[in-house]
């Protein structure tokens, strides 16, 4: 496993320089349907786990009084800090298959964004998530969708010698309804995201929005 997230880390680092100017449909949908989903909603406290270079974190900070920002990547979370500056956030570089000592208070939101397919045991991620969120609280999702990835999609982005294609774990739908209901999370939403908004189509985005009993 560490040598798998210390791949992921370098290809992130990597690919930070030119993740956010990258013609990315996958990236783009899933702030699109974070921001429809927890529009309504405001938090206390947030943790934003897979940062990444702050593409969702500024959003968030209209929502929070408080968050922690974490993502494996050095090189990820410069440009987030470069692009998010506010007393209210506090960006943390973190592997959080690990230990999570980032968190020093319970989390009303949790976010996990294009992260979870990077992570082979989500389990042990949905434990962790679920101890330190109070009650009430929400875990919100938005990873690409399974079926995208039997076809073959995955995390990648080109590079001088070709295309550079991420560790991806292919988790399916019907995971995240057991982890659910093995945590008693409520599932207050769940909705999949299409290309133009056209349902003939397979959907890209799988979002959740969770809620602890």
């Amino acid at each position: 496993m560490e040598q798998q997230n210390n791949e992921i880390k370098d290809a992130y680092n990597d690919w930070a320089a030119q993740y956010d100017t990258n013609h990315n449909h996958t990236r783009d949908m899933e702030g699109i349907a974070m921001r429809c989903t927890l529009k309504d909603i405001t938090f206390n406290n947030c943790l934003e786990l897979g940062c990444g270079t702050g593409k969702n974190t500024a959003w968030l900070l209209t929502q929070a009084q408080h968050l922690t920002a974490v993502d494996l990547s050095e090189r990820m979370l410069e440009k987030a800090r470069e692009k998010v500056q506010s007393e209210k956030v506090n960006f943390v570089q973190a592997d959080i298959t690990q230990g999570w000592s980032f968190v020093k208070r319970p989390c009303d939101l949790i976010t996990f964004s294009l992260l979870l397919e990077h992570i082979e045991d989500i389990s042990a991620i949905f434990s962790k998530a679920v101890h330190v969120l109070k009650p009430g609280g929400y875990i919100y999702i938005g990873e690409l969708h399974s079926i995208k990835q039997y076809m073959g999609s995955k995390a990648r982005y080109e590079t001088p010698e070709g295309t550079k294609e991420l560790i991806c774990f292919t988790h399916h739908t019907s995971d995240f309804f057991k982890l659910a209901k093995l945590h008693q999370l409520d599932i207050v939403e769940f909705e999949e995201h299409f290309d133009n908004d056209d349902r003939k189509n397979i959907p890209r985005i799988l979002t959740f929005l969770l809620q602890k009993k």
